[in-house]
């Protein structure tokens, strides 16, 4: 297939971001959508802002025929913390005074859902592909692509997560050799996640 990885750029955010918000619409709605303001509008202002977890400086896209039609983030533990306190300073910056507590309040327990990888460990997350190109092997792709680059830096072992309401994402991860170690639940309306892993050589 005629696929290009590049990393994105802000100028991505139209395309990417619904792709971003396909990966996991329970959560993200959970955390970022209150007061009338959207999680979509959210994710769309710090994708283009570039910073924390969702900006654009950690996705990466794929392109084909000149069109997004994937994209996921891929990042370490030792960038987790540093975006994650950026995370917050864009809550504080999107939302009016009297909602940011509890976006704060949803944010801090969705990470305790999703805690972040550690320092060696080459973590992927919000991976989305276009509905019309699904069935294509570019998820698969994308992940190789990565894979192969944390081999580059030296990381010792690629992660993930995924929704228990997601067995078809599950058996993708399966057949690609990431095995579940872990499982977390949430006792709400986001769905409980099963962390992934597999050792990179």
């Amino acid at each position: 297939m005629n696929w290009q990885f590049r990393p994105c750029v802000a100028e991505d955010a139209e395309a990417a971001v619904p792709l971003i918000y396909s990966s996991g619409p329970a959560a993200f709605d959970y955390g970022f959508a209150h007061g009338g303001l959207t999680a979509e509008e959210f994710l769309t202002r710090t994708f283009r802002d570039g910073r924390g977890l969702f900006g654009y400086r950690n996705h990466c896209a794929v392109v084909q025929d000149g069109r997004l039609v994937a994209v996921g983030a891929f990042y370490s533990g030792a960038e987790a913390g540093a975006m994650s306190r950026a995370v917050a300073f864009q809550i504080l910056r999107h939302y009016p005074p009297r909602l940011v507590p509890r976006v704060l309040s949803h944010a801090l327990r969705l990470d305790r859902l999703l805690p972040p990888p550690s320092r060696r460990t080459h973590y992927a997350a919000h991976l989305g592909v276009a509905p019309e190109s699904r069935g294509q092997g570019i998820g698969e792709a994308l992940l190789t692509y990565q894979r192969e680059l944390a081999v580059e830096q030296g990381r010792r072992i690629y992660a993930l997560d995924v929704a228990v309401t997601n067995p078809r994402a599950q058996r993708l991860y399966e057949r690609f050799g990431f095995r579940v170690v872990a499982e977390r639940g949430f006792n709400g309306p986001v769905p409980d996640a099963r962390r992934m892993e597999m050792p990179l050589s």
